[in-house]
């Protein structure tokens, strides 16, 4: 089996991160944490936000817009408790200031002492 192609016989996504994003929506949609209409509709606001808000057409404003989607559904449904969402984002970013240039990112190295 081949892997997913776009019309120009490019692979579909840019980055590995990109397929998992929609593959964990995909996920939690058939988990019923919430609908594939909801989904739709979330989606598409965001990539209206991003249209407003002037950002250019491209992969990696979808894919930003698809983060943004899966956030706000995953928030709304309760299944992140309250301020979860930020404390992890923030370990993450820590994560990567404390990292040395060319290795791993790992979460350890951003989590508070």
């Amino acid at each position: 089996m081949r892997p997913l192609a776009r019309r120009d016989g490019e692979p579909a996504f840019d980055q590995p991160w990109q397929a998992q994003v929609l593959a964990l929506a995909d996920t939690l949609a058939r988990q019923g944490l919430f609908s594939p209409g909801d989904w739709s509709a979330t989606l598409g606001e965001e990539l209206r936000r991003a249209e407003a808000a002037g950002a250019p057409d491209t992969p990696e404003t979808y894919y930003a817009a698809v983060l943004a989607a899966l956030e706000r559904l995953t928030a709304a449904s309760g299944a992140v408790p309250g301020g979860a969402l930020a404390e992890r984002t923030e370990a993450w970013r820590r994560a990567y200031e404390n990292t040395p240039h060319g290795r791993p990112v790992e979460l350890t190295a951003g989590l508070k002492r």
